[in-house]
């Protein structure tokens, strides 16, 4: 299994400073996330070595630069993928002969992902033989990730890979990046600036502001911190980890349960009882009800405590909540808090109204 990925990194320039320390995990994938300029592509590109920030990366047992020890090492002796917004193909060059070129960074010996698997993770099997301009946006893009994989990387850097991409296209290709960090044993690093994304393909969170960490964690757990801005924005969500209990096929309802209660969704897709699968939960789909609750559409009535009230734009109040462990999130408008009378330890129900299956 890959180790934990370490780089501390300073960059000055003019008018901007990089100062991170981040600690990743060795396994899945790592997003950074922030505002535009706030540093993301700059911190990628140190840790690729594309710029000559000061400080240490070590990727598992490789270390890749350590200034005190005037160690540096370039970019093509780190051992890392790079995948760009855009695919930049050679255009002279097939699908196959593109993913190839990827093989030739790599001897034998050293290769832990075959060409074969990177073609089978990422669907291209049906293209090897297409040339790079006859290939929609969202091809070209799995294309140029299956040659970043064929050079069997110790960590997969990936900027902003689908946002060259309309929302079709985009669709297309986040199943098979799922794919990627379900079976394959390398930690991304993947930068984008969509909270959807984060929150369908992150198991861990770096927040950027102005160069500097701001937090660093769980991704589950940062989401759902009102002290933190992804909380706040209009797509502000929790994540729920669940099983599978149930799937009724007559009315294409999918029950799973987790330590919270249990939570009904409409699905078609085929899940297996026991399945894991990953949840969001939207603040603005959560209301809140003194119990017990009589009559309602509602099927997801989850008990809640309220752990705490934040003002959250005119004439709105973000409430965090803790259902069993789980955090949770909804937005309601002042007005309903003051009838409501709502206050930090009070048990609530959360009336779900809509929970989006991400795996």
């Amino acid at each position: 299994m890959s180790a934990a990925i370490h780089a501390r990194l300073l960059l000055q320039r003019a008018d901007f400073t990089l100062d991170v320390d981040l600690q990743l995990p060795g396994r899945g994938v790592s997003a950074l996330f922030g505002p535009s300029g706030c540093g993301k592509t700059t911190c990628l590109r140190a840790i690729a070595g594309l710029e000559r920030a000061r400080g240490r990366v070590q990727a598992g047992d490789a270390l890749w630069q350590d200034d005190d020890a005037r160690l540096w090492l370039p970019t093509h002796q780190r051992r890392l993928g790079y995948v760009f917004q855009e695919a930049s193909l050679f255009a002279h060059l097939s699908v196959q002969q593109n993913m190839e070129y990827g093989l030739k960074r790599q001897l034998p010996q050293h290769r832990r992902v075959s060409l074969d698997q990177a073609i089978e993770l990422l669907g291209l099997g049906a293209l090897t033989a297409r040339m790079p301009h006859t290939l929609s946006g969202g091809e070209r893009q799995r294309v140029a990730i299956a040659r970043a994989l064929a050079a069997s990387p110790r960590v997969l850097l990936m900027d902003e890979p689908l946002a060259a991409l309309d929302a079709a296209r985009k669709a297309e290709v986040l199943p098979y990046l799922e794919r990627l960090q379900r079976h394959l044993d390398i930690p991304m690093i993947y930068i984008s600036h969509a909270p959807d994304e984060v929150a369908r393909l992150a198991s861990h969170l770096v927040l950027l502001d102005g160069g500097r960490v701001r937090a660093q964690g769980a991704t589950a757990d940062l989401m759902a911190r009102a002290d933190l801005p992804l909380a706040h924005e209009e797509a502000g969500a929790a994540l729920v980890q669940a099983r599978v209990v149930q799937h009724d096929a007559a009315d294409h309802l999918l029950t799973v349960a987790f330590a919270g209660g249990q939570l009904h969704l409409v699905s078609t897709r085929a899940h297996r009882v026991g399945d894991e699968v990953r949840l969001r939960i939207a603040a603005r789909d959560v209301s809140l009800a003194r119990p017990p609750v009589a009559g309602s559409s509602i099927l997801n009535l989850l008990p809640a405590t309220i752990t705490a009230l934040h003002e959250d734009g005119p004439g709105q109040v973000l409430v965090t909540l803790d259902a069993a462990g789980t955090a949770l999130l909804a937005r309601i408008t002042q007005r309903s808090c003051r009838q409501l009378a709502l206050a930090p330890g009070q048990s609530m129900i959360a009336q779900v109204k809509g929970v989006a299956l991400l795996d």
